[in-house]
């Protein structure tokens, strides 16, 4: 069955053949995008979808999200509001609820946030571990999680939990072996944040080592909470991103600026820490690709909105509108080292939003107002 998309305002397509168009049409047929023009050459199609003069984008990729978790961090939200400053140190809460939960109870809201997701124009969503940190834990969340979406992720290296406080060598040698054995089947990736805290510069690399030999894909916690060897480290091995990125030297922007390691920035973290922001207009001006996602989770950054997140990014971080839907579109495709995604364009998966505005620019325009009109996921109306 094939679908036209028509009277369409303003189609952003992140792709160099059609750029930004007016006044066009897309064609769906199935699950991809069969035919991208001016409307007036558009073929026919067995269904109409009529745009009404507004935008039409890719649907957004968030490559970043912790989702399978029990419980939540208000008190904890409202502490730091109160001048507390953030550690990470509060995973612990979460770890606690979560092997407490049920299959169900971590399914049931884990698809309540994809769903809230997918209502705000997200049609891709990668999903983390490591609020388990434990072997059957760990490998539950990672089979629940791919339940729900394509992109699993294993982070039992999310922090030492507390019952190995005093021996993080024993942890680490229990993620690399016996937890990423069984975690391994239910993950694409494997990721680890490195960070003071956390996991240093010599564990990460034994874990992300590790989860390669088992063939998954890495990405990388790099550069939140301070300076480290994180981001370094990501392009050492060819990661497919590191994630934060807050606090960079000039080497590390050199380090990604002259690697396919992608920067993915997570706005909604820095506004729930208060912590600065970093710098987008310094990669991108460097040459490096960047990825904007939410980093949904209970403790650092409860939200699931990238209109939310595109807007942080032009007000914050230097970025221009077109610059910040291209890094929450097309920089989350390259995050998750997918062709098929977020961009409009023949061949590509039919993930397409249409807003309630007649230009992409109203996503930071309007900050905080629902503006997803129509979203089509796989070519199907969602």
């Amino acid at each position: 069955m094939s679908l036209i998309v028509t009277n369409i305002g303003e189609l952003v397509t992140n792709d160099p053949e059609h750029g930004i168009r007016h006044d066009a049409a897309v064609v769906v047929d199935g699950d991809r995008i069969a035919w991208v023009g001016p409307a007036s050459a558009a073929p026919a199609a067995d269904l109409r979808l009529d745009a009404d003069g507004a935008a039409v984008l890719p649907g957004f990729v968030d490559s970043h999200a912790h989702l399978i978790f029990a419980g939540d961090r208000a008190a904890e939200f409202g502490a730091r509001m109160a001048g507390e400053a953030y550690t990470g140190g509060g995973i612990r809460t979460t770890v606690a609820a979560t092997r407490a939960a049920s299959d169900e109870e971590l399914r049931r809201n884990a698809r309540r946030l994809v769903a809230e997701a997918l209502q705000q124009g997200t049609t891709t969503i990668e999903i983390k571990s490591g609020y388990g940190l434990s072997v059957p834990d760990e490998a539950r969340s990672l089979r629940v999680a791919g339940e729900l979406v394509e992109e699993t992720t294993f982070l039992g290296a999310h922090v030492v939990p507390a019952e190995y406080a005093d021996r993080p060598d024993d942890y680490v040698d229990l993620v690399r072996g016996e937890m990423l054995d069984a975690a391994a089947p239910y993950a694409k990736w494997v990721d680890v944040f490195c960070e003071r805290g956390a996991f240093d510069g010599d564990q990460a690399r034994a874990i992300l080592k590790a989860g390669a030999e088992r063939g998954l894909g890495l990405r990388l916690h790099a550069n939140q909470l301070g300076p480290g060897p994180g981001v370094r480290l990501a392009v050492e091995l060819g990661a497919a991103s590191a994630d934060h990125c807050t606090h960079l030297d000039d080497a590390d922007v050199a380090a990604l600026a002259g690697s396919d390691t992608v920067a993915t920035l997570l706005p909604g973290a820095e506004f729930s820490t208060r912590s600065p922001y970093p710098d987008a207009r310094r990669l991108l001006d460097a040459g490096v690709t960047v990825a904007l996602a939410t980093d949904c989770n209970p403790g650092s950054s409860y939200t699931s909105s990238m209109p939310f997140c595109i807007a942080l990014a032009v007000r914050e971080m230097g970025l221009a509108p077109t610059e910040a839907v291209q890094a929450a579109t097309a920089g989350g495709a390259a995050a998750l080292r997918r062709t098929d995604l977020g961009r409009i364009s023949a061949g590509a998966r039919a993930d397409l939003i249409v807003l309630d505005a007649p230009s992409h620019l109203h996503l930071a325009y309007r900050p905080g107002v629902p503006l997803i009109r129509h979203v089509l996921q796989h070519g199907a109306p969602r």
